[in-house]
């Protein structure tokens, strides 16, 4: 069986590279990048993406909410989970078919989430 591709944007390295692990554990195949612009790179490039897990405050020019209205548009067929620490959004500030997880979140959530999500 063909692990499914996730894509982690999250600029805290620490943050990125600890859901990247559990991911990985779980048995996905996991990018990763610390942007919006890094991950439209990315995704570019790549065909096999088929869930993304974004942070809403990045660096750069797109926000993490910018960056899934983007994906949704682009790659409709791709999943997104956007996550904050800091803001809360709604339904209608999000693309849809995503849905949002505050920080702290369980990483057994945010797994099942994906898998749920892309099954």
């Amino acid at each position: 069986m063909v692990p499914i591709k996730v894509l982690i944007v999250e600029d805290e390295p620490i943050i990125r590279m600890t859901i990247a692990d559990d991911l990985t554990d779980a048995g996905f195949d996991v990018c990763e990048a610390a942007n919006a612009s890094d991950a439209l790179a990315v995704l570019n490039e790549r065909n096999d993406i088929r869930a993304i897990f974004t942070d809403i405050d990045l660096p750069g020019e797109l926000n993490g909410i910018e960056f899934a209205h983007v994906v949704r548009d682009r790659w409709p067929p791709i999943e997104i989970i956007i996550t904050s620490g800091h803001k809360r959004v709604g339904p209608a500030q999000m693309p849809s078919r995503s849905c949002f997880f505050p920080k702290p979140y369980a990483h057994a959530d945010i797994v099942s989430a994906i898998k749920r999500m892309v099954e």
